[in-house]
């Protein structure tokens, strides 16, 4: 690639590499629209709306994109039968995730309120109908991914690629090859997979841990970790998509989830054992 920048955003570090220079004013783009994203949804930061939500309820007014991540959380929140939640955001902070980056639990798991009870998300906007501490985290580091992306093809950018620290999506001709890491050693994979046009996330229970236990990744139905699988990977045309599943993976069956997405898959269990959607363009390593 002609030209790579690198930047913070959103709690992680993300790097966006362009086969044409990427100029000042797109860099500021970029930094622009990541800022934006997050002073809407992070429940770390004082001045979101996310954050004025949990101390007031309300409504919250979102732009377009924002219907976009309301409609994809619904149909993972009922293809998963609540297992996946924006209300489980609470629930994390109670683990000890919360804003302070306390890592200390203050309260049993219990599931997540639901949404029906609390939360309308329609095209205008977001409504609580009480005060709830929502979580995005489910999708919308993706989604963000795709707006960056789509920001570069509108500025005439054809070959390019945003990578959210392993979330990532991209445009153009041919086709790279990933490897998808392994999830109790940084330094080694447990396969590779071919990326073309589209998108390429993964997650892992690993990834965010404090505790005996505890990680990042709850089953909003019982407000408890999961256990049993490990690490996921999925690609799919974009990325807020491939990062809702991955975090479906956690809780569903991959033929559940194929009921509403087209997508591939790989699956790594607590146990060691791997499943991948066939055929799978990569290769896995025994």
């Amino acid at each position: 690639m002609a030209d790579t920048f690198g930047f913070e955003a959103i709690g992680t570090g993300w790097r966006v590499d362009s086969a044409s220079p990427l100029v000042s004013e797109q860099r500021r783009g970029l930094l622009r629209i990541a800022e934006e994203y997050d002073v809407l949804y992070s429940r770390f930061r004082s001045d979101s709306g996310v954050t004025a939500l949990a101390a007031s309820g309300g409504a919250l007014a979102l732009p377009p994109h924002g219907a976009e991540l309301g409609r994809l959380l619904r149909r993972l929140h009922d293809l998963t039968d609540g297992a996946v939640s924006p209300l489980v955001g609470e629930r994390l902070a109670a683990q000890g995730y919360d804003a302070s980056y306390s890592f200390v639990p203050t309260a049993p798991p219990t599931p997540a309120r639901a949404w029906d009870d609390v939360l309308d998300w329609s095209a205008g906007g977001l409504t609580l109908r009480e005060p709830a501490l929502l979580d995005v985290g489910a999708a919308g580091k993706g989604q963000l991914v795709d707006l960056l992306l789509e920001y570069l093809l509108a500025a005439g950018h054809e070959d390019v690629v945003v990578d959210a620290s392993g979330d990532m999506r991209r445009a153009g001709t041919g086709a790279i090859t990933v490897a998808l890491e392994h999830p109790y050693d940084a330094s080694s994979a447990i396969g590779t997979v071919r990326l073309g046009s589209g998108a390429l996330c993964a997650s892992a229970s690993n990834r965010r841990v404090w505790g005996d236990g505890l990680h990042h990744v709850l089953d909003a139905r019982t407000g408890r970790c999961v256990e049993t699988v490990v690490a996921t990977w999925v690609l799919a045309e974009d990325a807020m998509t491939a990062d809702g599943l991955c975090t479906a993976l956690f809780v569903a069956d991959p033929a559940e989830l194929a009921r509403g997405f087209d997508f591939d898959y790989v699956l790594m269990y607590s146990d060691g054992r791997a499943r991948f959607s066939a055929p799978l363009s990569g290769a896995l390593f025994s």
